[in-house]
């Protein structure tokens, strides 16, 4: 609960360092830089190494994209019924599949889960939720903007493989029962300490909740489904294959994760609702500083 705690400290500090005269408007862009390209992949180094393959892997694994499955058709579907506009579909189907499943996942997978979650967290995000950003969620923008060129499959690749976290995987599984000098070891041990507090900065910096009157009803259908159905479906689908370890629940807890930042930035860059991306992020922090808690309180007293 203590790390808990300076989550909202830091999230905290943030509010205020935007209030404050005199900051930079891109210093959320510059902090989320170093977080994505440095912290980043030391934490995944130190943790990736670590990883002892079995059949529990495959949960946090294949999870997102069979929620990607699901997520896919439902925004389609539900765009007809209530008559959304194309951005608004568009956004919604970039969104809502990617969960902030790095940046925020996990520093609150390590504070509910302690290090034993993390292997199984990083799984979820860099076979999951980030594959998806570099390939599903570009593919997507250049088919609903007019303003985003269609990616060829080799800029798709190009872009995973020149990826810093990805390379970091690639890196750690490569590593695995290599025992690095005293001082890398010391060095990637204390730029991974720096993600949380930076991150949680950049966060609190970037929170916005601006929002029209008519983007309210679209934002609680959205929010719901990525923030209730999403995991209630994941608990489902594993406890019905009588999945019920540390993996199970790493896996539940991440698809509850709000939307990525990293996926809304894409969305508006391609122009697609912009202040309801925004909403999306920003209320669906706030929302999670007490869902993701609730859930954690759930997924431990379950059977």
């Amino acid at each position: 609960m203590d790390n808990f705690l300076l989550i909202l400290a830091y999230l905290g500090i943030g509010l205020c360092l935007r209030r404050m005269r005199g900051m930079p408007e891109n210093t959320a862009v510059a902090l989320n830089a170093y977080a994505l390209n440095v912290a980043l992949p030391a934490v995944i180094l130190s943790n990736v190494p670590l990883l002892t393959f079995s059949s529990a892997l495959l949960i946090p694994t294949i999870t997102p994209w069979l929620l990607m499955l699901l997520v896919v058709p439902l925004v389609i579907v539900l765009g007809r019924l209530l008559h959304w506009p194309r951005e608004v579909v568009g956004a919604l189907l970039i969104v809502l599949p990617l969960g902030n499943t790095s940046y925020l996942g996990f520093p609150l997978v390590q504070s509910f889960f302690g290090a034993a979650g993390m292997p199984y967290a990083m799984v979820y995000d860099q076979l999951g939720s980030f594959l998806a950003l570099s390939s599903y969620a570009v593919v997507i923008a250049a088919i609903y903007s007019p303003q985003v060129d269609a990616p060829s499959a080799g800029a798709i690749a190009r872009r995973i493989l020149s990826f810093p976290p990805f390379l970091a995987l690639l890196a750690g599984l490569a590593l695995r029962g290599v025992t690095l000098p005293p001082l890398a070891g010391q060095l990637i041990t204390s730029i991974a300490a720096t993600l949380v507090p930076l991150v949680m900065v950049a966060v609190g910096f970037q929170i916005s909740i601006r929002l029209a009157r008519s983007e309210r009803l679209t934002l609680a259908i959205a929010l719901g489904i990525k923030l209730l159905l999403m995991p209630l479906c994941t608990y489902l689908l594993w406890h019905a294959w009588g999945q019920r370890g540390l993996a199970t629940q790493v896996a539940v807890f991440q698809a509850a994760m709000p939307p990525m930042i990293s996926a809304g930035t894409i969305a508006i860059m391609a122009g697609l609702a912009p202040r309801l991306v925004t909403g999306l992020i920003g209320i669906g922090i706030l929302i999670s500083l007490a869902s993701l808690p609730t859930l954690y309180w759930l997924l431990s007293h379950s059977t």
